[in-house]
């Protein structure tokens, strides 16, 4: 019996080690293989147009991402925080050796789509390329014609990222993308209208907007990259503020909302509601400003068809207690006192705001903020987390008191 159980013993463990080698290889090819586009013959013998590029890389917000604090357009170098730890955006003019001057269009593709560089380096998922698989290769090879030919080539190195090993390791990242990276292109709607259609390769594929604003999971993947969840721009957290929840809930989400006051926050930065705030004020700067009305129209057509997210939510209701004991004298909080001398000058002390009439985009250009707003109700105080709508509103309070300026 004992001579029977040790070959079994062997036999157990050559199959645990034969097992292991199998995995091993499995994962060798996986996080070696390049990814090999196919682009059709219709796609490699189309002109690209380098005009209509110059608008596909404003529908991305390419010039936002990829130039930091007072350097070159698309240079690189922008920091961006990850749980990780700090990546920072990459070279993306046509210098022939740190940007992508040699890049050929399916080198193109293979990074936008799959997240890969010509020498088999993968990519980050802080660049959005789980958005920009949606887009078409003809947009791709535009926006490549505009980047090789519309912009100044800069010879600057891509600066490494942060990260601590062994996190800073790449190789890790082909198991995230098979895991979590679908590179499948956008699919239309047949349903739908071609409004629609145009509002949800938009929002899912060049603008990115699930980037900032779906929940993530443990491995930082976004829950929902397609819009086929309730979970797909459902708001998250993000740089201690709080990318709101884009869908149609009446609290925190946009079921108060017409389509004509999404429109017009995308367009000018605020509307009746609200006004942006964080890294939602670059998007508008360098991006949705410039779109076509028909493209902010479709957005925003898009976003009011979509559900209310799931769970509790946020909700708003007006109360006169605060002004009642304001006006009595009597308010004697912290928070009402902070509220009194840095916002009831604009917001009123009902908080129901005072319209001005100022031209945001002349306000971005100033670094300021855009006429005097509602704070009743407003997005940024109701949306999750509770603390976000409060550093903001402190860090406004800070800024103003170091600069000596009234704070509007």
């Amino acid at each position: 019996m004992s001579r029977i159980g040790g070959i079994r013993h062997r036999s157990w463990l050559i199959a645990t080690i034969a097992f292991g080698v199998l995995i091993v290889a499995a994962v060798a090819v996986l996080v070696t293989r390049l990814p090999d586009p196919a682009l059709t013959s219709d796609l490699a013998q189309r002109q690209p147009d380098a005009a209509r590029g110059a608008y596909i890389a404003v529908l991305g917000d390419c010039a936002f991402c990829h130039t930091s604090p007072h350097g070159q357009a698309f240079a690189g170098g922008l920091k961006i925080s990850t749980p990780i730890g700090a990546v920072y955006s990459s070279n993306i003019t046509p210098d022939a050796e740190t940007g992508i001057g040699r890049y050929s269009l399916k080198d193109f593709i293979r990074a936008m789509r799959f997240g890969v560089r010509p020498d088999g380096t993968r990519l980050y998922p802080a660049m959005p390329y789980t958005a920009y698989a949606r887009v078409t290769d003809q947009d791709l090879q535009d926006l490549l014609a505009y980047l090789q030919s519309g912009v100044t080539p800069v010879h600057q190195v891509s600066r490494a990222t942060d990260a601590p090993w062994p996190l800073n390791l790449r190789w890790p990242l082909a198991l995230w993308d098979a895991a979590f990276h679908d590179p499948e292109g956008f699919q239309a709607d047949a349903s739908k209208d071609a409004q629609w259609n145009r509002g949800a390769y938009l929002v899912e594929g060049l603008a990115h907007c699930g980037t900032c604003h779906t929940p993530r999971g443990v491995f930082f993947q976004e829950k929902d990259a397609r819009g086929t969840t309730d979970l797909f721009v459902s708001g998250t957290r993000l740089d201690d503020l709080s990318p709101i929840n884009l869908r149609g809930n009446e609290g925190d989400g946009l079921g108060r909302w017409s389509a004509d006051a999404i429109a017009t926050l995308l367009k000018s930065g605020r509307n009746e509601h609200s006004a942006v705030t964080g890294s939602m004020t670059d998007v508008v700067r360098h991006s949705t400003q410039f779109m076509t009305e028909q493209d902010v129209a479709a957005i925003a057509a898009y976003l009011k068809s979509l559900s209310p997210a799931p769970g509790k939510r946020a909700s708003f209701a007006a109360n006169d207690t605060t002004i009642h004991t304001i006006l009595a004298g009597t308010e004697q909080s912290p928070g009402g006192r902070i509220y009194l001398d840095s916002c009831a000058a604009c917001h009123r002390l009902s908080g129901s705001g005072e319209f001005h009439g100022i031209e945001f985009r002349s306000c971005l250009a100033r670094g300021r903020h855009p006429e005097r707003r509602q704070s009743t109700g407003n997005r940024c105080r109701t949306d999750r987390p509770r603390h976000a709508g409060l550093r903001l509103a402190l860090r406004r309070h800070r800024h103003c008191r170091a600069r000596d300026v009234h704070p509007h």
